[in-house]
């Protein structure tokens, strides 16, 4: 009898250690990974690149290129007015949890797989690319932390100052395009290039061209090394080598999802902009531009009301709200504000246009600039300025076959318009004004650092706003709500540092 229990418990206790190791089993989740690979982070990093469509409240507006006369959620530029929870907070936030997070997980998980090692630079890139954006629209922000939560607790992370972020950017891309090797395993799902490595250099190498140039007013000698570094390193000047973000059905880009959308009728083309184009008799604008004619409202837009005839483009005057643009619209023989010319949102912002992030159009006119500062010896700025001008105009077909500049009509625009002797900076960079359309964060550190092109500050309540003083341009976006309330300590310790959180208040770069 007591063999029999004997038995009968040592059963048991193999059977109770059977039954632990399935439930064990169990408690294991097959299909949710534990870890995400490089790549795939990487790839949504830059797919949530795309430029919000509140870029067009701020920077795109500030630059004037295009305004709306509407207030409430699209105040902003348009009224010199901060509406820092509505339109400054998405860039912020997009850029921070979307973008930034990724890319630094990316690299946590990449940085010690020798097997990855171009994934890792590759995102190091990528991640520069991005922090220069956020640091020239706001100045001092998190960089060393930033994208920390998960890898090191970091729910707080500090503010650093701009003139420490940009060496350090600099170091990241001089350090990334040098270790990437086509003899390492090349990275053939990223979205961007495909894991062309030679493309890759090229895009850091850009990036540190175009970080070179911010450095002008503020260390000369230092914008100056950079600037030769880029050069020798190899820049993109080919439309084959730009980089850009591709959009479909299921991965619509964000500006031409909304004016496809619900502020279809609510922006327009402003009268600098058209002008300009109308007055040099550039076929971009017909490339760019629709108006429809007649329209009474935004029901009136219509395809057959659409002309994109560049004799009948009429831009949108700066300064006007939804009250006072009725007067402008009649005094321009308009029936109403609806009849301004807009950006074409059935060919240059559809919901599948590609956003531009770096460019052979935007690199060739730095390099202009370059080599009329006498900085590189290469070339010629005359011709580097045809070459951007060129390399633009090609670049619009990528929008729509129907935004192509014929060949015959880009060659003569650059014949007519040549670089002048005394008048270089500001010819190209109006033309990189031209040449970043759509790309709003650009545009405006562009037109900080160069003061080009010549354009009047918009009018609309400056008198009695002290955040934008009469005759003066907005210089930065102010810091989000959500950081002032929760990281609190670290944000006012930038704010004393680097000036009131106002829109007037200018970055370390951005110098009188």
């Amino acid at each position: 009898m007591k063999k029999i229990v004997n038995y009968i418990l040592v059963c048991c206790l193999f059977a109770t250690a059977s039954c632990e190791k399935g439930l064990s089993d169990l408690n294991v989740n097959k299909t949710s990974p534990t870890a995400l690979d490089p790549a795939l982070l990487l790839n949504q990093a830059v797919i949530n690149t795309s430029f919000p469509v509140k870029s067009l409240v701020f920077d795109v507006g500030i630059v004037q290129q295009m305004v709306t006369p509407n207030g409430g959620v699209l105040a902003g530029a348009n009224f010199n007015q901060d509406s820092r929870d509505v339109t400054t907070q998405p860039l912020w936030t997009a850029y921070y949890q979307s973008v930034i997070k990724n890319t630094h997980d990316a690299l946590v998980r990449s940085k010690d797989i020798e097997a990855r090692s171009n994934m890792y630079n590759m995102t190091r890139i990528y991640q520069s690319y991005v922090f220069m954006i956020l640091t020239d629209e706001y100045g001092d922000i998190p960089y060393s932390e930033a994208g920390a939560g998960l890898s090191d607790r970091v729910l707080f992370p500090k503010y650093d100052r701009q003139q420490d972020i940009y060496p350090k950017i600099i170091q990241e891309l001089t350090e990334a395009a040098a270790a990437l090797s086509t003899t390492s395993n090349i990275e053939t799902g990223d979205v961007l290039y495909g894991g062309d490595i030679v493309k890759w250099k090229k895009f850091a190498y850009s990036l540190m061209l175009r970080a070179g140039m911010r450095l002008v007013k503020i260390d000369a000698a230092k914008a100056q090394s950079t600037v030769q570094a880029a050069v020798n390193g190899g820049v993109i000047t080919d439309n084959a080598d730009n980089a850009y973000i591709r959009h479909d059905a299921n991965f619509t880009q964000p500006i031409g999802n909304t004016l496809n959308g619900s502020e279809a009728a609510n922006f327009y083309l402003t009268k600098p902009f058209v002008d300009h184009l109308k007055s040099t008799n550039d076929p971009r604008l017909q490339s760019i531009a629709i108006r429809y004619v007649g329209a009474a409202s935004g029901a009136g837009q219509t395809v057959a009301a659409g002309s994109t005839d560049p004799t009948k483009q009429i831009g949108m005057p700066i300064g006007k709200d939804n009250g006072t643009i009725v007067t402008a619209a009649t005094a321009d023989g308009l029936v109403s504000f609806y009849e301004y010319s807009q950006v074409d949102r059935r060919r240059m912002v559809k919901i599948s246009s590609p956003v531009f992030l770096v460019t052979a159009a935007q690199t060739n006119l730095l390099l202009a600039e370059a080599r009329h500062r006498g900085w590189i010896s290469s070339g010629t700025a005359a011709q580097y300025f045809a070459n951007g001008i060129k390399a633009h105009m090609d670049q619009l077909a990528l929008y729509d076959a129907n935004s192509a500049v014929s060949a015959v009509n880009r060659d003569t625009y650059i014949a007519a318009n040549p670089l002048t002797t005394g008048s270089e900076m500001q010819q190209i960079n109006t033309q990189y004004w031209i040449a970043s359309f759509l790309n709003g964060p650009e545009t405006f550190a562009n037109f900080r650092r160069s003061g080009f092109p010549l354009l009047t500050p918009n009018p609309y309540g400056q008198p009695n706003n002290p955040d934008v003083p009469n005759g003066t341009f907005i210089r930065r976006l102010t810091y989000p709500t959500s950081e002032l309330s929760v990281n609190t300590d670290n944000v006012n310790e930038s704010i004393a540092r680097q000036g009131a959180d106002k829109l007037s208040t200018r970055v370390w770069w951005d110098k009188p």
